[in-house]
């Protein structure tokens, strides 16, 4: 990919660090987007589809972390944490939640454009994912998380909603049980699939969805549920 057909989201709060980081990309034929707080940048994420993220962890609305949790929900564009937060432990949380590198700050420019086209090389064929998925008129908005049927907003506890969004992410295919519970409830709740049942149940009374002639969320006798393709 090259650095002209490249966009560059900066999620950053400090607009004198977004300066620096536009006026360093830009002279490298790179086209960047801007956003100062997590929610802001997750709608850029979606709208603006850039081919990297730098992503600094103190937001003043959303931790970083949290930030890079919601946007793994439905893209896999690499993103490059930048932060003044050093320790391991940080870190290691980050790349464990999906980041694909990591730089402290104060940096240096040449390292940093170094790990930028490094990551576009490597992730340049990668497919963004789906923002908002569709079965019909049900749609799941993965950005700001919310659920509508028929253009109505359907409200949904935090369980229901990823219960939908997971089955979402994986539209026409069956999600196991087991991977559901670990998932969403933690691994040591893989047996407890009463729990899934009741969320499920839950999530088809609200959704006017009859499990005997689904429209939406079918059952896999023993094996789990799938999202209809509508």
């Amino acid at each position: 990919m090259s650095l002209s057909q490249s966009t560059v989201l900066v999620i950053d709060d400090e607009a004198q660090i977004r300066k620096f980081l536009r006026i360093s990309l830009s002279a490298q034929g790179y086209s960047v987007l801007e956003a100062g707080n997590g929610r802001d940048g997750l709608a850029q994420a979606a709208l603006g589809k850039p081919a990297l993220v730098v992503l600094d962890l103190g937001l003043p609305d959303l931790d970083g972390q949290t930030v890079l949790r919601e946007l793994r929900a439905w893209s896999q564009v690499p993103v490059m944490v930048l932060s003044v937060r050093a320790s391991e432990s940080e870190k290691v949380l980050a790349l464990d939640g999906g980041a694909n590198d990591y730089v402290t700050k104060p940096f240096g420019i040449q390292e940093f454009l170094a790990r930028a086209r490094a990551l576009l090389r490597q992730t340049g064929d990668a497919r963004q994912q789906q923002a908002m998925v569709r079965s019909g008129p049900l749609a799941v908005d993965f950005v700001y998380r919310r659920v509508s049927l028929a253009d109505t907003e359907v409200a949904l506890t935090p369980k229901e909603y990823a219960v939908l969004a997971m089955l979402a992410q994986h539209l026409g295919r069956v999600v196991t049980q087991q991977q559901l519970l670990k998932d969403i409830w933690g691994p040591s709740h893989t047996e407890h699939s009463h729990y899934l049942r009741v969320v499920v149940g839950h999530l088809r009374q609200k959704l006017g969805d009859d499990p005997t002639a689904p429209r939406f969320i079918s059952t896999e006798a023993g094996v789990g549920y799938r999202l209809l393709e509508v």
